[in-house]
């Protein structure tokens, strides 16, 4: 049996005025997903962040959430937490105070257990007392994934969780978000950072002008998508551009450095080719990566 939805969305608009922000939104998320949001600045993603945590209500169409219609007042159930434009925090207050402070919003009990435990999975444990106003961008950011993690959520939603994160930091919350959707939480994450998005989310929507331009697996994605440019490096450059020439499918670009367009059949040729040959493949990788090159190509048919 296939997992249970914790997001099913249908025909969902919404409009500020005269600005159509989301024009008939389609959308599912399973639980155990890590479901990535990606789409140009102006595509509604924040708007249909805002729309799943409960900060906005929409003009028509469908939604449910955790099993739950979600009809016209601001509402969102149980179990639904997260965090849009950033992480409301106050400046003034420690990490660990302002993760009570939170507690005692929420009317619940404000645990010092709890507090720390949250504190440590996201890494700030040795600054908990540490004054929020202090924070660099990146601690922020964990802080309110903490806060966020306090009501133990079954639908995390997140806005560019990464911005600020230096490399161990982003490494920390991806592997916290990883261990949440194995744990059954369905995690929807926005961000413009496509290597993060490819490297946590098994299935990706994308917006453009307030319309879902894809919604899917990555794999599909890439399968629509299949022809790309490579970045080649190996021990022999005349001999490898040579036969990527010869080579039936691969177009080779202009350039000192060595860039092909082909689909993964031909690439998988050229590499045969080159190993028989005897020279070695030292760096392959897209020039674009999948997501992106998609994103590219059907944001720009829909501006």
């Amino acid at each position: 049996m296939g997992a249970r939805p914790a997001i099913r969305a249908r025909e969902i608009t919404k409009s500020f005025g005269d600005i159509v922000a989301l024009d008939g939104v389609d959308l599912d998320v399973a639980e155990g997903r890590i479901h990535g949001l990606v789409g140009p600045n102006g595509a509604g993603k924040t708007t249909l962040l805002g729309l799943l945590l409960g900060l906005a209500v929409a003009d028509g169409g469908r939604l449910e959430i955790l099993g739950r219609p979600i009809g016209r007042a601001l509402d969102a159930p149980d179990g639904v937490a997260g965090f849009v434009d950033g992480p409301g925090l106050y400046p003034s207050l420690t990490a660990r105070q302002n993760l009570a402070a939170l507690a005692d919003l929420r009317g619940r009990d404000n645990r010092t257990a709890q507090i720390d435990e949250v504190l440590g999975e996201v890494g700030l444990t040795d600054v908990a007392d540490d004054r929020v106003h202090g924070f660099s961008l990146g601690m922020r950011q964990r802080l309110g994934l903490a806060a966020a993690l306090m009501i133990r959520p079954r639908l995390l939603v997140l806005d560019e969780p990464s911005n600020g994160l230096d490399p161990s930091g982003k490494r920390h919350v991806h592997r916290v978000l990883k261990g949440l959707a194995a744990d059954g939480v369905a995690v929807v994450l926005s961000s413009h950072r496509m290597d993060d998005v490819e490297a946590l989310c098994s299935e990706v929507t994308i917006l453009a002008t307030g319309r879902v331009a894809f919604s899917g697996p990555l794999s599909k994605l890439a399968a629509e998508n299949p022809e790309l440019d490579y970045r080649l490096v190996t021990s022999d450059p005349d001999g490898a551009r040579r036969l990527a020439a010869e080579t039936t499918g691969i177009t080779v670009a202009d350039g000192s450095e060595l860039v092909i367009r082909t689909r993964i059949p031909a690439l998988d040729e050229l590499v045969v080719r080159l190993v028989r040959g005897g020279i070695a493949v030292r760096e392959l990788a897209p020039v674009v990566s999948p997501l992106e090159a998609a994103f590219l190509t059907l944001t720009e048919d829909h501006s």
